[in-house]
């Protein structure tokens, strides 16, 4: 498994995207909306490396000033070739990756082994995961439900570190 450091939406957006989530259910698409655990909510990935120190914890609370961050929720994109994974890109303005780049400067000394390549600067992808898995035979249903061609104004609120060996997320 791995770690991961996520910023968390406000309630206002993590509703319009847990809607998007049974939209996609509605229309047949497995989505986020099946994974129940207390932890699973709409989230940004920033860092994600195979191990992580606790200590990251106060590296990371002087950037929770940069909070609450305004974004926008925009394009539906796939990550994949074969199963695809449904996302909507978060838009990335100067300020998002700036947080970026500050977040993945205060977690390195905390990862023995350093960040998964898709992490680094230039390589990072903002989004939001809607559904993973979905097959080929389903990506028209999936892309064609209400609300995903719509850009959304959001508001980053929260950061926390997922724990994913232990299955335990530590809000900041």
């Amino acid at each position: 498994m791995v770690h991961s450091v996520e910023m968390l939406f406000d309630p206002d957006t993590e509703a319009a995207i847990r809607s998007c989530w049974d939209d996609l259910t509605e229309a047949g698409v497995r989505s986020q909306a099946a994974h129940t655990a207390p932890s699973n909510r709409p989230h940004v990935t920033l860092v994600v490396a195979e191990s992580m120190d606790e200590s990251v914890h106060d590296a990371l609370r002087p950037l929770l000033r940069r909070l609450p961050l305004r974004c926008t929720v925009g394009a539906p994109m796939l990550f994949g070739r074969r199963d695809f994974t449904l996302v909507r890109l978060i838009v990335p303005s100067a300020e998002l990756l700036s947080l970026h780049s500050e977040v993945l400067d205060a977690c390195l000394p905390h990862m023995p082994n350093g960040p998964l390549p898709h992490s680094d600067p230039g390589q990072w992808t903002p989004h939001v995961t809607l559904a993973r898995r979905v097959p080929a035979e389903q990506l028209q249903a999936a892309l064609t439900v209400t609300g995903l061609g719509r850009d959304l104004s959001a508001t980053i609120v929260r950061i926390r570190h997922w724990d994913g060996n232990a299955k335990r997320e530590y809000a900041l």
